[in-house]
């Protein structure tokens, strides 16, 4: 294996295949947060979704950051969009299904966001049912997917409370270093609030330790904290560094796509399979 290449690491389980599905829906909603920027969140909501698409799920991608990240990275420009996300949350009337866009990924689809979503954090403030505004929006199209991604946005504010009260379970991608490890905590902290208060059905599904570079002995000695602090809650696969990922993203597609041979591909589809295997996706 070159170095830098992506490959899951620790355990050395394989995942089996999942099944087909004789049927879509109803869909469970995961949040992807962290509220630290540049941990791999968005670049995971991607080829994760991606490499669900692959095994026949139907996933929606909800891109819930108004940088707009996810959406250009599966080729949609949402800076020269009408109607986003953020419409939809100010405007209850209108039909979600006006604003999925499709890629190029078959089963894949994505709701965009672009700078306007940042009005959405003070907008919503006064509204009823605040915490509420992305679910009403979501259910609709509950019963049209196996998942929903919401790709947040890397803070704890109130778009983030909102993906969380629309989420059955939370992924967090957490990179392989300290400081991140010192964040964990906080956001913890947030998702056991929403859930008191919220959403009680809300759950963490698992850690990704991501930009993993084996070779380091700090590398090592995070995940071994990591997985000291969370046990089973670390998911077996981790992302290891590797530039296919930004190259994919200047490509705007999923490395699964991109490179479907390369290691990063199929260390996400290895996620795929464990998360269907635990049970967080059908």
């Amino acid at each position: 294996m070159k170095q830098g290449s992506l490959i899951p690491i620790g355990q050395d389980s394989q995942f089996p295949e999942p099944p087909e599905l004789e049927n879509h829906g109803p869909a469970r909603v995961i949040a992807m947060c962290n509220q630290k920027g540049g941990v791999g969140k968005t670049t995971s909501t991607i080829n994760l979704s991606a490499a669900l698409a692959e095994y026949g799920r139907r996933v929606l991608i909800v891109d819930f950051d108004p940088q707009g990240a996810a959406s250009v990275g599966l080729g949609v420009n949402a800076h020269e969009m009408d109607t986003t996300i953020y419409n939809l949350l100010m405007q209850p009337r209108l039909d979600v299904r006006e604003v999925i866009a499709h890629t190029s990924v078959e089963g894949l689809d994505v709701l965009p966001a672009n700078i306007d979503l940042s009005a959405a954090e003070v907008q919503l403030v006064n509204e009823v049912a605040r915490e509420q505004a992305l679910l009403r929006v979501l259910e609709p199209v509950m019963g049209e997917y196996d998942l929903i991604i919401i790709d947040c946005q890397p803070s704890l504010g109130l778009l983030t409370v909102n993906a969380l009260t629309a989420a059955h379970g939370v992924v967090i991608p957490l990179e392989a270093e300290f400081f991140a490890l010192r964040g964990v905590a906080l956001l913890v902290e947030t998702i056991d609030k929403v859930k008191d208060r919220l959403n009680p059905k809300l759950k963490i599904d698992g850690i990704l330790p991501t930009m993993v570079d084996t070779r380091t002995l700090h590398t090592r000695e995070v995940l071994e904290r990591l997985e000291e602090a969370f046990g089973d809650t670390v998911f077996e696969t981790k992302i290891r560094r590797t530039v296919k990922f930004p190259d994919a993203s200047v490509a705007t597609e999923p490395i699964t796509t991109y490179a479907p041979n390369h290691a990063g591909a199929e260390a996400y589809r290895q996620l795929a399979r464990e998360m269907i295997h635990r049970g967080c996706v059908a």
